[in-house]
């Protein structure tokens, strides 16, 4: 598998560039490299609320959330979900969060 390396952490990727180690390898250096891999100059609550939502959600029940039950949940129109998270709910958000790379939920 891939890695990657940044600020002295290294963390191993699928090919998508998600956390292979998925919850237990999240830090907040991984926000931080997501983040910039993303383009977002500076996280706000909204984005924290966001991925504690997406982090508190897959450990109860296993996946990411429907896109619906994310907006709802957050009270975030998808739209302010692509404002806060570029590349949308499930590539940015869930990969931000350390979740595993949704098939088809978000």
């Amino acid at each position: 598998m891939p890695t990657v390396e940044y600020k002295g952490k290294k963390w191993e990727v699928d090919e998508d560039g998600f956390l292979a180690g998925g919850l237990d390898e999240w830090c907040p250096e991984w926000v931080e490299y997501v983040k910039e891999q993303e383009g977002i100059k500076e996280l706000t609550a909204d984005h924290w609320k966001c991925i504690h939502f997406l982090q508190d959600y897959y450990r109860k029940h296993g996946i990411a959330p429907m896109v619906r039950v994310f907006s709802k949940a957050t009270g975030f129109k998808l739209k302010k979900i692509y404002e806060l998270f570029p590349s949308g709910p499930g590539k940015g958000a869930c990969k931000m969060a350390g979740l595993p790379k949704p098939t088809g939920c978000v």
